[in-house]
């Protein structure tokens, strides 16, 4: 079941009834839709749609930010993956000076400069130190290697896709968020226009009983209980004050401190259809951006085990190098060198790390099959959602359409003399209730349908990045 905003619970949860039951005052046509229309524009400031205010969240959020870089790396190594099967190069210099005699005479002939007289017994047996330098370039290039350098490129393509998967859910839960703080902060807007209204009510109520009581009719305990419902609502307007400015300072929060004093102009009451509502029963979900990475994850850990089990088999490749060595500038000799070479390197702990890349691969794909369960539940469970909040938004609206009806009446006959004081009590408490339910249900059902966006995968608000 969706719930308010953290921002705006308090001011839902709170027993309105209760604090209200106190509250007196006569029916004031227009003066509920004057307030909310007021509210809004004293806040000042520029105009903020809910899809700005999402926007302006994506921009500057530290965490999606993080995520975004993240997502480019995996990118990045992806690239670094598939470009294993391509030639590598390695140059190499090198400094020699010895007197051992096999090396001094292979460097010597290395050199280019092998004589008649290096071949004297004496010479070859005790040769003199010498030295020279030497450089080289070494192509090599892998022609197999089991399946491992494909299964490698694949593996970290799939984990590219489930990054940026990651980050496109994200922003979409982050898009939620404020979503939530957004129209919370309207309905503590509109709770406080409630505020106002009963202390309105409250003080002309006793302004109106003062009078009475100066003209002997009425007794100084009904001034001095509705003295009390006044100071209650003026005590209830604060808190609404306070409700107000905390649902606002969680909207800086999210979208930026200029959404403090900004003007909300998207109305709180929900489109008339709900996003993907034509879409089959739970139609939809599989694409969700997380049930993707999922998938992608899985696919990634499959190639995993193809990896692990390339490892397993013998590599081919090619190589070809030019060396030199030379004693100056101009001695030495340079030769070229091709070969075509295999290598196969086998341990027990390659083994036991492929059962475990199996392992791995198996324990993905259940996580996808949970996930897409999952998902489905919450299509399901968002649509119930929508449904229960339309029909309490109908029921309060026709229950705020009753209560001003009776606290008109309750209070006209009250002035007259033929109701009692608690009966006008009644009629604030049950006015009261009512505009709370339907509040509360208004919000349910915007946010329902932001929950189901969200459930779909699909982009919440219709806000695209």
């Amino acid at each position: 079941m969706l719930v308010p905003h953290p921002s705006v619970r308090p001011w839902l949860e709170h027993r309105v009834i209760h604090s209200t039951k106190d509250a007196i005052g006569r029916t004031r046509p227009g003066l509920i839709c004057a307030l909310l229309l007021l509210v809004p524009a004293a806040a000042g400031g520029e105009d903020l749609t809910v899809a700005d205010a999402i926007r302006r969240a994506w921009s500057q959020n530290e965490g999606l930010a993080a995520a975004s870089l993240e997502a480019r790396s995996a990118r990045e190594r992806a690239g670094a993956a598939s470009a294993a099967r391509l030639p590598t190069l390695a140059l190499s210099a090198r400094g020699v000076a010895t007197d051992e005699p096999m090396m001094a005479f292979g460097l010597k002939l290395d050199e280019a400069r092998i004589g008649a007289a290096d071949f004297d017994p004496a010479r070859l047996n005790s040769p003199s130190l010498i030295g020279g330098v030497g450089l080289g370039a070494t192509l090599t290039q892998p022609l197999y290697a089991g399946g491992r350098l494909s299964a490698g490129a694949a593996a970290a393509r799939a984990q590219a896709d489930a990054g940026a998967s990651v980050l496109q859910r994200r922003r979409q839960e982050m898009a939620l968020s404020v979503t939530e703080a957004y129209f919370g902060a309207e309905v503590a807007a509109q709770g406080l226009g409630f505020a106002a209204d009963v202390l309105a009510h409250a003080r002309e109520t006793e302004r109106f009983l003062r009078e009475r009581s100066a003209q002997g009719l009425v007794l100084e305990s009904e001034v001095a209980r509705a003295t009390a419902f006044r100071a209650q609502a003026e005590a209830q307007r604060v808190a609404a004050e306070q409700r107000l400015a905390s649902a606002r300072s969680a909207l800086a929060l999210f979208a930026g401190e200029e959404a403090r004093g900004a003007r909300l102009v998207t109305p709180l009451e929900p489109p008339p259809a709900p996003p993907g509502a034509g879409a089959a029963e739970g139609g939809g979900a599989a694409e969700r951006p997380d049930v993707r990475a999922l998938k992608a994850q899985a696919e990634a850990a499959r190639s995993a085990v193809k990896v692990a089990k390339g490892t397993l088999l013998p590599e081919l490749f090619a190589q070809v190098s030019a060396e030199t060595m030379r004693s100056a500038l101009d001695q030495g000799a340079t030769w070229v060198t091709g070969v075509i070479g295999a290598r196969w390197q086998l341990g027990l702990s390659d083994l036991r790390a492929a059962r475990a890349s199996e392992s791995r691969a198996d324990a993905a794909d259940a996580a996808v099959r949970w996930q897409e369960r999952q998902a489905a539940r919450e299509v399901e469970e968002s649509r119930r959602a929508i449904e229960a909040a339309d029909a309490r938004v109908r029921s309060a609206g026709e229950a705020v359409a009753a209560s001003e009806s009776a606290r008109s009446l309750r209070l006209a006959r009250h002035r007259q003399g033929l109701l009692p004081l608690t009966e006008v009590l009644d009629a604030e408490a049950g006015l009261a209730g009512a505009r709370a339910l339907l509040l509360q249900a208004r919000l349910e059902a915007r946010l329902a349908r932001a929950q189901l966006s969200l459930a779909l995968g699909e982009p919440v608000e219709g806000t695209e990045p």
